[in-house]
């Protein structure tokens, strides 16, 4: 039997709450499949962490987790702790260590889930974003000079290489060539006038690779407005690690909101783990009461069981996410619902029993 090796980073906030359910919820899978098998090893690292040692994570703690197939996050941020220290010292690091370049949002419109569009049919969002999620905005270059003086000054470098630009756009084209749909460029070349002009470029250049890719660029705020106005016009979408981070936020907004927002860090020669996680932050406000909402984690899980080669599965659980919203019988708060996270967990776990294989 195949042993997956998942280490868990639950996190701050909410993120232990709703991981339990999709730990919960992936045991469950690997018991009804009968073919491979997960072993969790939990890791106290976080905000917490932080707030005892003066770090996010051990120094080994990449070391550690080199030897796992793929890392399960929960969430990351807590008051008390600067937002910039538990990006950076936590996600951030974990990404940039193990080359997790491709970052996988899809922002589908499931049945049940609530959307504040009018008169938009659950076919017309149907989006997968791929985000640069190693270099960009989010390289972290830059500098600030004369600190404290009244001329400081700060420098926020965007850091765009050919090989980080060329790989993220390549595996978007690759995507939508396997599934048959339109690949959608989304950048700022009027403005950004080095950075988004020489991503425009290479869009181009790679694209003669795959003629039979039908192709569209937009500037963002174009693309902001047509995601609310006419969301229809995206399928595949690839875009810089920035814009990415936006413009999924405002995709999980007009597709159920943040509790059914989740998120793939990817190294796709699978040299390194990836990782995966809801991407709904840590929700300090709610911890502990259980209200949050788990399935975000669970379509996270979905993705790590797609990751791993069993796409029955992550499908079979998107569908009983889909159910669970139909029915109401067990939805949180945020989903004008009454059950606890935990009793929504349940309510899944429930339904994969059911599932007749074979």
């Amino acid at each position: 039997m195949k042993t997956f090796k998942i280490a868990v980073i639950a996190g701050d906030g909410i993120g232990p709450e709703v991981l339990a359910e999709g730990i919960k919820v992936l045991n469950k899978v690997a018991e009804k499949d009968g073919g491979f098998r997960f072993e969790f090893t939990h890791f106290p690292w976080g905000c917490q962490y932080y707030l005892e040692t003066g770090k996010m994570m051990p120094d080994d703690g990449i070391d550690t987790l080199r030897q796992f197939d793929a890392i399960y996050l929960g969430a990351v941020g807590f008051p008390g702790v600067p937002d910039h220290i538990s990006l950076w010292d936590l996600l951030l690091r974990i990404r940039k260590s193990f080359d997790q370049y491709v970052n996988i949002r899809p922002v589908i419109l499931l049945d049940g889930a609530p959307c504040p569009l009018k008169d938009v049919k659950k076919e017309d969002i149907n989006m997968l974003y791929i985000r640069e999620n190693s270099e960009g905005e989010y390289a972290g270059a830059g500098d600030w000079l004369y600190k404290g003086k009244p001329h400081e000054v700060v420098l926020q470098n965007g850091v765009f290489s050919r090989v980080g630009t060329e790989r993220i756009i390549r595996y978007a084209y690759e995507e939508a060539r396997k599934q048959g749909r339109s690949l959608t460029s989304i950048s700022k070349g009027n403005a950004l006038n080095y950075s988004m002009v020489f991503w425009d470029e290479i869009f181009k250049e790679v694209g003669k690779e795959y003629p039979d890719v039908k192709t569209y660029s937009y500037l963002v705020d174009a693309a902001a407005m047509f995601m609310v106005k006419d969301p229809k016009r995206f399928e595949v979408v690839v875009t810089s690690n920035l814009f990415g981070d936006i413009l999924t936020d405002l995709g999980a907004a007009i597709s159920g909101g943040m509790g059914l927002a989740a998120g793939a860090n990817v190294n796709p020669e699978r040299k390194y783990p990836s990782m995966f996680e809801p991407i709904h932050g840590s929700a300090p406000d709610i911890a502990g009461q259980g209200k949050a909402n788990p399935l975000a984690s669970i379509w996270s899980a979905s993705q790590m069981l797609d990751f791993f080669g069993y796409e029955k599965w992550g499908a079979e659980l998107i569908r009983i996410i889909e159910q669970v919203m139909v029915e109401k019988n067990a939805l949180t708060p945020d989903m004008n619902g009454h059950a606890t996270t935990s009793e929504v967990g349940d309510e899944v776990v429930r339904k994969v029993d059911e599932l007749r294989i074979g």
